[in-house]
């Protein structure tokens, strides 16, 4: 048996435990940009295209060899790392802190929500845009598989809470669920919630309750 099986059948072993106790591994994810075709091109050049530096939690997706720097009113940050493949429309995601230091006041958002979001100046090797809209903060938000999420009971959209116990033990309120085929069970987190509840990537997280979109707000 080679060794692409055996971890297949690990990765299923661990994947049908986790939804026995309703358990979800948890992964903080730093600040990041993904990028237009036309955007890759203004910052990098003619024809260029991203370079692979490895792959990604959620399948078909990768971390780039490439950075950006964003420019705020107040201050830039450095070596924002680029995710792939190219995306129809550029968005950048940060943490409230990185706000702070970048002197705007991303709107916290679903991935893919942009419209009257933040603007923000973006420096590449080869030049430099200005986005009018599509700087945020990304909403606690957990991936599933269809087959997931009929094994925990949830449906695209709803909102859960997730318990994460540990020194600083918290419960995370208004996890949003999405549910594609394309997706791979995972919770995800930015940095700023990671660090004040002392939480690792690969952490495991409990979700104790969930409600469906047409009960949010009801409470």
């Amino acid at each position: 048996m080679n060794k692409d099986k055996i971890r297949e059948i690990v990765e299923e072993m661990v994947k049908k435990s986790l939804k026995k106790s309703n358990m979800v591994p948890i992964a903080a994810s730093n600040r990041h940009i993904h990028l237009s075709p036309e955007h890759v091109e203004r910052l990098f050049g003619r024809g260029y295209e991203l370079t692979k530096l490895k792959d990604l939690s959620q399948p078909n997706q990768f971390a780039a060899k490439e950075t950006v720097t964003l420019i705020g009113p107040k201050g830039k940050i450095a070596n924002v790392r680029v995710l792939g493949p190219a995306r129809g429309i550029t968005q950048v995601e940060v943490s409230l802190f990185d706000g702070f230091t970048l002197g705007v006041m991303p709107p916290i958002r679903i991935s893919g929500d942009i419209k009257g979001s933040e603007t923000i100046t973006i420096q590449g090797p080869r030049g430099q845009l200005t986005i009018r809209e599509g700087l945020i903060c990304a909403a606690r938000h957990i991936h599933m598989h269809t087959s997931d999420g009929e094994t925990f009971g949830v449906q695209d959209g709803d909102l859960v809470q997730v318990k994460v116990d540990g020194f600083r033990g918290v419960i995370f309120s208004n996890v949003l669920i999405r549910v594609s085929p394309k997706y791979k069970l995972e919770m995800h987190i930015d940095l700023d919630e990671a660090n004040a509840a002392g939480i690792k990537n690969g952490q495991l997280g409990e979700i104790i309750a969930a409600k469906s979109p047409n009960q949010v707000g009801g409470e």
